[in-house]
Order: structure tokens, then C-alpha cells, then sequence
């Protein structure tokens, strides 16, 4: 009927009105309030005579109004006009002179029985009873922990009027907005309204003025008397009393030992923060990180929350800023006051002290010979690292592994878990780094690697004491020179030497050092006797090797 009103003034003048005349010329889709009586509002408006001459602005003076309506404060007309308003929604308002300024008018500026004319836009509405309004639009499934008092959190957030209009925003800053809840750093609505959310979680706040900046405002930004609505994503929390939080992910069954303070631990990780921005990972460099743990290496959330560890062992590290980076935080991808979440996968780790771990899984009954120092052995060998990893195995290769005990010919671990052995057993040997490759490693093994080897003993010969190739197994004959000299012509060449080696052999009078090549032996033999060279050994050349070590000693005296 009021529209139909609007529609007949246009056509002409009906007369005096009786009531205010309101034409709803914008309705917004979203109404989620109207404006009832008591309810404090805040306006812009165009005030108007019939003929278009303004007699007064909201917008001339560069600020809203704010006011109750309904309660008479108003010239009963606006009364009226305002009630039932949605915020941003527009209004004409034809105010008879009866319920505006009536037969008085306002001295220089509204005439006496004055029709007023007013272009409404609402802008904000609350009342004195209002509540803080917490809507959650989004929140993650898992959700160990929400935000308490004493807490100090990082958000993002957009902040607007309540039609709207914006006012701030962390994004254009480009950095969160980070201080402590409930201990008045905020306006009460926010330390309210961040209660209970949890990190990655997304709310919408919405802040009557008493809980906000009431009266006063702020700057020239928020109104007097403004409603505020945050978009808020809280991108992370913690309580400076926070310490490590350990989450194991996967343990292995058999875990016989944990990592203690002072072990070298080979580990993977992601490291994201809380929002899950990825700001580092070893993955990507296809290389583990290794360090020593409780010895200050690392940030100490990392050096308490590798403690104990398994290997193989999955483990995610919650490491709060305090035991992190800090407020300075670090580089560009690691804010300040960022709590920090390590994935972690331990590969192995040992300790400077370790000795090799010899496991027995086979041992043949009835075994009285075992390997020893300087003897010569063949083996079969698979080797790994303790994450299951394939390096080597012997048996890629037509025959078994071949060395001699002591000849530093393998690394020193292995060489420590193939004594004592007796043909035919089998073992599992777990070879710290200090005792295979070391720091450095070796081609297809990366560095500080703890070794696993599987051995089985397949033969082994009674070896030759260190710098011999051939011993006797009783005296020597005294007149070794004549017996070696075959041929009676004074010298013995290369032929004659080995035929008389090869005789003491097969006599069982001597051995040679055990190989898989005994006429490179015995060539080895001839070349150190041969002292000049020259393809025979003379008399004088002809010397025993504790004839040689006596010669030694002598000349060091």
C-alpha cells in the first residue's frame, strides 16, 4: 500500500499525508536482521525538500549516524521509517511535517510544515543484549587441541563493517597476526571468539561494538559504535609452557635398542608447519640428515623428540617456537613464532663407542676349527642397510667372496665378524659406520651408513703369519741353497724356484700363504729373492725372512 502511495504522489498531490512513506528500493538477498525498537543503529542518509534542495547529509559530514531507534530520540517519522531495516538495505522516506519538524520548523534551515525526504542506507545494527557470533566454516577432521587463555596463537584474517566495507586484513600485510589470547592484547570479542578453534580451522566472527572498539572507534577506519566481522584462519598455537609433543606413527615390532644423547642418528623428514606448508624435507634432496642428538646440533625440540627413537621407527615431532627458531623464526619459509611438525623416518643410528653386532643364526655342531687372524676364507655375503636397503651380494657373482683375515683387504667390521667362525655357519653382522665407510661412505653407500651383512662361511686355510708367503713346518733344510739349485749351475732361476716350492707343498713340509692363486704366490716369492732383477737368485741373494727381520733388528740397534 506505501509503494502504491509513492506511485500516486507521482501522478499528482493527494494532500496532507498521515503516515511516513517508505519505498524499499533495495533489498539485499541476505537478511539476517531487522532493525526492531531499542535496537542501536548506525545510518548514512540524504535529507531533502519536495523540490530537491538538501537540507542536511550523513555523507557532507564524513560520518555515519548513530542512535536507538524507537525510543523516541528520532523525529518520529525517521522513527518509524527505520524500524525493519536489513543491514545495506536502501530506503526513500517521505516524512509529513507532523511527524518531522512540524509547525516550527528548525530556524535557517527547515521551514515551518515542512514535507522531509530521506535516502537511507543502513549500515550496521546491534543491541545491548547482543551475544558474540561464532560461525565455523570450516575445521580440519583431526583436531588434537584447541586454543585456551594464556595461549599464543598466528591468523590470518579479512575484517569488515558489518555491510561490509573493509577495514583490515592480515593478507595485505602479508604476514599472520600474532599475540597472546586472553590476556587483553585483543578487543574481548576476539579473545572470545579464537576460544576453542583449532589450528587450520576457519570461522567467521562477528563483534558487537562493546566488545569491540565501542564509542571511540578506531582511527578513521572503524566507527564509533561499529559492528565487526573477522574471517579468521588460525594458522597455528601453542602455550609457552608447551614442551615436544611425540606422536608415534609406526613402531617397529622388534626394536631392541633406542636412541639415546650422544648416538648419530640417520633420519628422513618433511618439516611443515601447522597449516601443512611444507618448508623443508630431506626427501627432496634424496639424502637423510645426520647428526649427533643431545648434543646441541639441532634445535632442541628436535634434540628431545629424537630420543628414544627405534630404528625404522615413524614419528611426528611437535616442536612449539620456544624450542624451535623463535620469534625471529628462520630464512623465509619458517615465520617467527611458528610451531614447527616433523614427519620423521629414522634409517639407523649408532654411537661412536659401538663395536660390531655379531649374531649367530646358524652354527654347525661338532665345530672345533674357527677362522683366525691372517687366515684365508671364502664367504658368501648379502649387505644392507638397516632400512632394508639392497647394496651388495656375492651372490651376484660367480664364486664366493675371497680374503684374507688381517690383510686389510675389507672393512674393518666385517673382517672382525668373520673370526671365529666355522665353516658353514651363517651370521648377521651390524657394522657401525666408524668400523665400514664412515662419514664419506663409498660408491652406493651413503655416508655414516650402519651396515647389515649376511655371511656364511664356505672354506677357509690355515693362514701364514703377516709379511710371510711361505712358511716351514719345521727347520728349514741347512743347506737349502744346494737343494733349490736344481741344476747344480749356481743360480736358480724362475722355473727351479717354483718346482722346489711346489715340492715342499706336496711333501707337506711348508705352505704357502692361502689364495686363490698360488703361482702368483710363489712369483711374489721369486721377485723379492731376486733382489737385483736379474731373472736368478744368487747365493748371496737367498735369504730367509727371520733371516731378514734378524738383519732388521740389528741395524736399528
Amino acid at each position: 500500500l506505501l509503494l502504491g502511495t509513492l506511485g500516486v504522489l507521482a501522478l499528482g498531490d493527494p494532500g496532507p499525508l498521515e503516515d511516513v512513506v517508505i519505498d524499499r528500493y533495495y533489498i539485499p538477498k541476505i537478511c539476517l536482521r531487522e532493525a526492531q525498537m531499542g535496537d542501536f543503529i548506525r545510518y548514512h542518509y540524504n535529507g531533502t525538500f519536495k523540490d530537491g534542495k538538501k537540507f542536511d547529509s550523513s555523507y557532507d559530514r564524513g560520518a555515519t549516524v548513530a542512535g536507538v531507534v524507537g525510543v523516541g530520540r528520532l523525529i518520529t517519522g525517521m522513527d518509524r521509517g527505520l524500524q525493519g531495516m536489513c543491514v545495506n538495505e536502501r530506503r526513500h522516506l517521505i516524512v509529513p511535517p507532523h511527524l518531522g519538524y512540524g509547525s516550527i520548523g528548525v530556524a535557517g534551515l527547515i521551514p515551518p510544515d515542512a514535507t522531509l525526504y530521506f535516502d537511507v542506507v543502513m549500515l550496521d545494527i546491534w543491541n545491548k543484549n547482543d551475544k558474540l557470533q561464532v560461525t565455523t566454516l570450516s575445521k580440519p577432521e583431526r583436531c588434537n587441541r584447541t586454543v585456551e587463555n594464556s595461549d599464543f596463537v598466528r591468523y590470518h584474517y579479512n575484517g569488515t563493517l558489518l555491510d561490509g566495507t573493509p577495514f583490515d586484513s592480515s593478507y595485505s600485510k602479508g604476514s599472520t597476526y600474532d599475540t597472546y589470547v586472553g590476556t587483553g592484547w585483543l578487543i574481548k570479542g576476539m579473545d572470545q571468539g579464537l576460544l576453542g578453534m583449532c589450528a587450520g580451522e576457519k570461522r567467521s566472527i562477528i563483534i558487537p561494538p562493546f566488545l569491540a572498539y565501542g564509542e571511540k572507534g578506531y582511527g578513521t577506519v572503524i566507527p564509533p559504535q561499529a559492528s565487526l566481522v573477522f574471517s579468521v584462519l588460525l594458522v597455528d598455537f601453542h602455550n609457552p609452557k608447551d614442551g615436544v609433543f611425540l606422536e608415534h606413527l609406526e613402531v617397529p615390532e622388534s626394536c631392541k635398542r633406542r636412541a639415546v644423547t650422544g648416538d648419530f642418528v640417520r633420519y628422513h623428514y618433511n618439516g611443515t608447519l601447522m597449516d601443512g606448508t611444507l618448508f623443508d624435507s630431506s626427501y627432496s634432496r634424496n639424502q637423510t640428515y645426520n647428526t649427533y642428538i643431545g648434543k646441541g646440533y639441532i634445535i632442541p625440540g628436535m634434540d628431545q623428540g629424537l630420543q628414544g627413537v627405534c630404528m625404522g621407527e615413524q614419528r611426528r615431532v611437535v616442536v612449539p617456537p620456544h624450542l624451535a627458531y623463535g620469534e625471529n623464526g628462520a630464512g623465509d619459509k619458517i615465520p617467527g613464532s611458528a610451531v614447527l611438525i616433523f614427519d620423521v623416518h629414522i634409517i639407523d643410528f649408532h654411537n661412536p663407542a659401538d663395536p660390531v653386532e655379531i649374531e649367530t643364526v646358524f652354527r654347525p655342531e661338532g665345530c672345533n676349527v674357527t677362522t683366525r687372524h691372517r687366515d684365508f676364507v671364502r664367504y658368501h655375503y648379502n649387505c644392507s642397510l638397516l632400512d632394508g636397503s639392497r647394496l651388495f651380494s656375492s651372490h651376484d657373482y660367480e664364486k664366493p667372496q675371497e680374503v684374507t683375515l688381517g690383510a686389510n683387504k675389507v672393512i674393518e667390521g666385517l673382517n672382525s665378524g668373520l673370526l671365529d667362525m666355522c665353516v658353514g655357519e651363517r651370521r648377521v653382522l651390524i657394522i657401525p659406520p666408524h668400523l665400514a665407510h664412515g662419514e664419506s661412505g663409498a660408491r652406493g653407500v651413503p655416508g655414516s651408513a650402519v651396515l647389515r651383512f649376511e655371511v656364511e662361511l664356505i672354506s677357509m686355510e690355515e693362514g701364514v703369519p703377516e709379511g710371510y708367503l711361505f712358511i716351514w713346518h719345521g727347520e728349514p733344510p741347512t743347506n737349502l741353497y744346494e737343494q733349490m739349485d736344481l741344476n747344480k749351475d749356481g743360480g736358480i732361476p724362475a722355473e727351479e724356484f717354483s718346482a722346489f716350492i711346489k715340492t715342499q707343498v706336496a711333501e707337506g713340509k711348508g705352505r704357502l700363504m692361502p689364495s686363490s692363486d698360488p703361482e702368483k704366490v710363489i712369483a711374489d716369492m721369486f721377485q723379492n729373492q731376486d733382489r737385483n732383477q736379474d731373472g736368478k737368485i744368487t747365493p748371496e741373494e737367498l735369504k730367509l725372512k727371520s733371516d731378514e727381520d734378524q738383519e732388521k733388528i740389528h741395524e736399528e740397534l
